[in-house]
Formats: C-alpha cells, structure tokens, sequence
C-alpha cells in the first residue's frame, strides 16, 4: 500500500514500485492500471476489486487515506510518502490549474470547485492559516497524515520515505526499498530502472503514467511540473516561513518535524 497525499510523490513511488516488481523500465500496462487509485470514486469498487484480483504479480496500491483509516495486515507493506507541506501546496495549485473542470465534472458526474485564480503566494498565507479553498488538502491533513505513519514507524512493515531524499540519491533509496520490500534485482538491472525513474524519464512517459490521462489535463507533460524541492519556501519570506512553522509545530509532533524540514 503506498499511502500519500496528493502531490506528495504518489506517481513516482508508484513508478519506483513497479520498476522494482517487473525489473523492465517500462510498465507492461498504464501505470494506474498496474496500480490503481482504491479510494478513488470514478472507477466502480467492484471493477477496481476484480482487476486486483487477477494481477498475478505483487500487488501495489495507491491510496490517500492515512494509514489508520486502512486495514493493518502484517503480510502488507505500508509505503508512506512525506514531502514539505508548502511544496505539496505548490504543486497541488498547479496540478489543479491544468485540470479540464468541464470534462472532470462529466467524467464524475458532480461540479468541481473554482479552478483556484489569484498569485500562488497569496494563496498559500491564507492556506498556512487554515483556509481550505477549493484545495483538496489542508495543512492540517497533509501533516496529520504523516503523523500517522511516524507513529507507527517502528513496525516492520511500515516504511517513511522522504521526498527530498528520492531528490537527492536515487538509486540509494531504490536499493533501500527493495531491500526492505524483499525485492532482489540484479546488479546490472540497476542503472536501467534507477534512470527509468527519473523525473525526465517519466516527465517523456507521462501518458502511460499518468491517471486519467487522455483528457482529464490540459497539459500530459505538466503532471511532472518541476521534480525538485523548495518551490514553496522560495515563495516566503523569512517572518512568513518562520510563521508557518509556527503553525506547523501546533499540528504535529516535533520530532517528526524536524524531520521532514530538516531535508
């Protein structure tokens, strides 16, 4: 199961996921067809449970929900992904600004939210101070779902990953994953999977990775807006990113702050 909020790394891990489990750099079928989105409520549960149950290889699972709102198992593998809230934010704000609201609302049949207008900074205040907006994620859910996971961090099957350190080394944390997953890959199969997960090589896959492709983004290739940290922070100044950590410290435990800012 790979447990994340939205735009915090959930297409790459899935992509990391089935790099490791096939050990060929690309996936035999659509990413989100590999890997569906469980939680999701476009695909009918029966459909999405059927596809599931004819996959003979080991299965790998997308969810937003936090990791005390899904069934423990000690046979499961719980991945959750942690990047800095203020980028989550970012790239959520982009992401909804090259969504087709007109085909979205057909496709499910209900009326999305305004598409978000005004200077992503400003948006951003007001989203540090608890204002949702048409977003769907708070500041409040992305670190309360971390939270979750960092409680249960010392559980065998439990793995936190951070974002920046994918960024940062690659091909360590692929090594890392398969290990803790008990995934052996050939020494020789490593350069090939580890490039395949790079943020230029799925960017120029992004219509087999990404969900709901044809049609539901104005822009394939934007899904994989910018690969790297600190789109937020850059945004801030120094009193207002003091601030935001301020708010942050109200929402979760220090520990696991330091933590995830400290990348």
């Amino acid at each position: 199961m790979i447990s994340t909020r939205r735009r915090g790394g959930t297409t790459w891990m899935q992509m990391i996921c089935a790099l490791l489990i096939f050990q060929h750099p690309e996936p035999p079928i659509p990413l989100w067809h590999l890997s569906p989105w469980l939680d999701h409520t476009i695909a009918p549960a029966h459909l999405v449970h059927a596809r599931l149950a004819e996959q003979p290889h080991r299965r790998f699972i997308k969810t937003h929900t936090p990791l005390d709102g899904i069934p423990y198992d000690a046979r499961v593998s719980y991945i959750v992904v942690a990047r800095h809230p203020l980028d989550v934010f970012v790239s959520l704000r982009h992401q909804l600004n090259n969504i087709d609201g007109a085909r979205m609302s057909r496709i499910t049949g209900g009326t999305l939210p305004d598409e978000p207008a005004g200077p992503v900074r400003d948006a951003l205040l007001r989203w540090i101070e608890g204002e949702a907006g048409p977003y769907p994620e708070t500041l409040a859910g992305v670190l309360g779902h971390l939270a979750v996971g960092w409680d249960r961090r010392e559980l065998p099957n439990v793995l936190l990953v951070h974002y920046d350190d994918l960024v940062a080394d690659l091909d360590g944390q692929m090594r890392g994953l398969a290990g803790r997953l008990g995934i052996a890959v050939p020494e020789a199969a490593w350069p090939v999977l580890t490039r395949a997960a790079s943020f230029e090589q799925m960017r120029g896959a992004a219509d087999r990775l990404v969900p709901g492709a044809r049609g539901m983004f104005r822009d394939i290739a934007s899904f994989f807006r910018r690969g790297t940290s600190g789109a937020g922070r850059e945004l801030l100044t120094a009193a207002e990113l003091a601030h935001y950590h301020a708010r942050a410290a109200e929402l979760a435990p220090t520990d696991l702050l330091e933590w995830l800012h400290g990348k």
